[in-house]
């Protein structure tokens, strides 16, 4: 009936924005509808954007358009929390609590649902958080305090640590889904139900998340390949570069691709490269290779390529 997504890490209001149109691109079910988000800028101020139809398509607008991206501020908040499923939610703006210093609270099911403390359990949460809590103590002092509240909540607090639990009533669904990941200063995590495919859509909306926060992993360096080297015999294939990073020769350990025409990928992702010998780096790319007698003829239909690579 809902999805929840938390991020905290650079870009966090974009990684958002696109892991949920993700969700709405390949789910289906209750997705597509409300969403209700809200971040916590670079600044340090508290934003808020919600629609009842239509989810990442209406949640931004410039000027009479939609399906735009988040606004700046927006995109580039390191902070950012989002609750959305079908049409037509009443009281959409309470869904997710949010304080621009004790931070963020969202989740699935029914976070506005009232408590043991007497109030909705993710304006508890936030409360706790207010009061000097982790995301991780309040949500497991609420969840632990209401077991059978149809609720699954994920918190960022203050110093953007991320955390969330389910209920043991939630836990017992046949259609419960979530996923976690943490990598190099950035978090993420997603609850939903009630969204097909189970599961597996799930590890797709955290790493959507994930890579956009961080972004593609970048090379350290390039090197210069250019048809007409020599391919030569050896234990593994590896291209092997001059003092000025252009490839003298490449090596295989396939034999037979040494004589005739080849249609091969002669230097595999993550090949090691030589400077005069000494181990400089493994490639991040490959191409189709054509090889001719011995000697390099194309990649990928072109005669000069440029290899990046991560350092040794």
């Amino acid at each position: 009936m809902t999805i929840g997504i938390a991020a905290s890490g650079p870009n966090a209001g974009l990684a958002i924005y696109k892991s949920l149109q993700a969700a709405e691109r390949v789910g289906t079910g209750s997705i597509g509808g409300f969403a209700t988000f809200a971040a916590i800028t670079r600044d340090g101020k508290l934003v808020r954007h919600a629609t009842q139809r239509g989810g990442t398509g209406t949640l931004f607008l410039d000027g009479e358009m939609t399906g735009t991206l988040p606004p700046p501020e927006v995109a580039t908040a390191p902070m950012a929390v989002v609750i959305s499923s079908g049409p037509e939610r009443p009281e959409l703006e309470k869904l997710v609590s949010a304080d621009a210093v004790a931070g963020l609270v969202t989740g699935h099911r029914m976070p506005i649902t009232v408590g043991a403390a007497g109030i909705p359990v993710n304006d508890d949460t936030l409360k706790r958080m207010a009061e000097g809590a982790s995301a991780k103590e309040a949500i497991d002092a609420v969840i632990g305090g209401n077991p059978e509240v149809d609720v699954g909540l994920i918190a960022i607090d203050r110093t953007g640590q991320v955390y969330g639990r389910n209920t043991a009533r939630v836990l017992r669904r046949p259609d419960l889904a979530e996923a976690r990941a943490q990598r190099d200063g950035a978090s993420v995590i997603v609850f939903y139900n009630a969204i097909r495919p189970y599961t597996v859509l799930a590890n797709l909306v955290t790493a959507i998340a994930l890579d956009t926060m961080l972004g593609l992993p970048r090379p350290d360096g390039h090197i210069q390949v250019n048809a007409g080297i020599p391919v030569k015999g050896g234990t593994e294939t590896a291209i092997h570069v001059d003092a000025n990073d252009v490839a003298t020769h490449v090596t295989t350990n396939e034999h037979f691709r040494l004589t005739g025409p080849q249609i091969c990928t002669g230097i595999y992702l993550d090949s090691p490269i030589y400077r005069d010998g000494k181990l400089i780096g493994n490639t991040m790319l490959e191409t189709l290779m054509r090889f001719d007698d011995g000697k390099l003829a194309a990649m990928s239909g072109q005669t000069t390529v440029s290899f990046g690579y991560r350092s040794a």
